[in-house]
């Protein structure tokens, strides 16, 4: 990503810029993920966690633990109908996004049919594929790390009962234009259902480029659009997402659930993370300035990361990721690697100003080595 397009401090050599947050009291490594454990910057959580007002709803809804969810769960299906001008009936709630692409899979998929996706992208589509039965077909991103479509439309064909695009695209945070998304599904044949993830949804700001195909939908039956309260919402460890289809694609998703999935504490906290759009709206900011300021330290050290438009990066470290990720691993900081194509780049979930400092602390304590630009 070029240092212009940043309107970056000139960093020269490996001198870093100076930080929005302060590196006082830090010289002793920094474990705010969980009391006495490593810095979890590998799994694309929010690291501020939920609002006060979500945890509110939590606690009432210990009040409830002995009640299975059915009336809550209803009201939350209605709530998110409301939100998204839709009828209840095109509303699929699950325990994550990921139960919802579970659904799918055994809906759409099986021996015979044919997942077409992206590589590197998020696997669990995949791995429920194949569970199925499925043949994948993993087609690699073009040169810019978003989805090759003209590749993955030549993979296609009568077989194929699903394709999957997540987007933005983990794990490298690129944008797919929703011109080309609305030209690639009308090339489609007509049995090819269409998974749309839009997971980091909330965090891609004001792109002319993008679209949510639930804010602004098709008239497609195909078209299945997942949200997931795990990223800006901050439950990731309550396990509950959604999807919007067509009424008749969504019933026969919801024939193949998980079973009493859904908890009424997870429904309890989705119901008022809808209805906290302030905190919504400030954790979208905050997040695009600790963005910022992870590049802003990215190119102080002449690091290449691709520009992303979620709350993660993709760092390319000028040595095998899987090297680095255990350097940062033996001073407690966990980061991801291991992507396809992508062997020298580490990703790294934003974390608070302080564990974000102790990254860029630990990062320097790499021996010095040629950096790929």
């Amino acid at each position: 990503m070029p240092i212009s397009r940043r309107n970056l401090l000139h960093g020269v050599g490996g001198a870093a810029v100076a930080p929005l947050f302060s590196l006082a009291g830090l010289s002793a490594p920094c474990h705010a993920s969980r009391p006495g454990g490593p810095i979890l910057l590998n799994r694309n959580e929010n690291a501020f966690g939920p609002s006060e007002k979500i945890m509110a709803a939590m606690r009432e809804g210990l009040g409830l633990a002995n009640r299975f969810p059915d009336s809550e769960s209803d009201a939350l299906i209605g709530k998110i109908a409301d939100l998204h001008r839709v009828k209840p009936d095109q509303v699929i709630l699950g325990c994550g996004s990921t139960e919802i692409l579970r659904m799918a899979a055994v809906a759409f998929l099986g021996p015979g049919r044919k997942l077409v996706t992206t590589s590197p992208g998020f696997d669990a589509m995949a791995q429920c594929a194949r569970a199925t039965g499925a043949e994948v077909l993993a087609r690699p991103l073009d040169k810019a790390f978003s989805h090759d479509l003209t590749a993955m439309l030549a993979g296609t064909d009568a077989s194929t009962g699903l394709v999957y695009l997540c987007n933005p695209n983990n794990p490298t945070g690129t944008l797919t234009t929703r011109k080309d998304l609305e030209a690639f599904l009308r090339r489609l044949p007509a049995t090819t259902h269409v998974v749309i993830d839009e997971a980091y949804h909330h965090y891609v700001g004001g792109s002319s480029a993008y679209a949510s195909f639930i804010d602004r939908p098709l008239d497609d039956r195909r078209v299945i659009v997942t949200r997931t309260f795990s990223k800006i919402y901050g439950l990731a460890g309550i396990r509950i997402g959604y999807a919007i289809a067509a009424s008749g694609t969504a019933r026969r998703l919801s024939s193949h659930p998980l079973g009493d999935g859904l908890n009424v504490i997870a429904v309890r906290a989705a119901a008022m993370a809808l209805d906290d759009a302030e905190q919504v709206k400030a954790s979208a900011r905050r997040n695009a300035d600790h963005r910022q300021e992870f590049f802003n330290q990215a190119n102080a050290r002449m690091l290449r990361a691709i520009n992303s438009h979620t709350n993660f990066a993709m760092l390319n470290t000028g040595l095998p990721g899987e090297e680095v990720a255990a350097h940062f691993s033996k001073n407690n900081i966990l980061v991801a690697h291991g992507f396809a194509s992508m062997d020298k780049y580490i990703r790294v979930s934003l974390g608070r100003p302080q564990e974000m400092l102790e990254f860029w602390r630990v990062w320097d304590l790499l021996p010095p080595h040629k950096m790929s630009m």
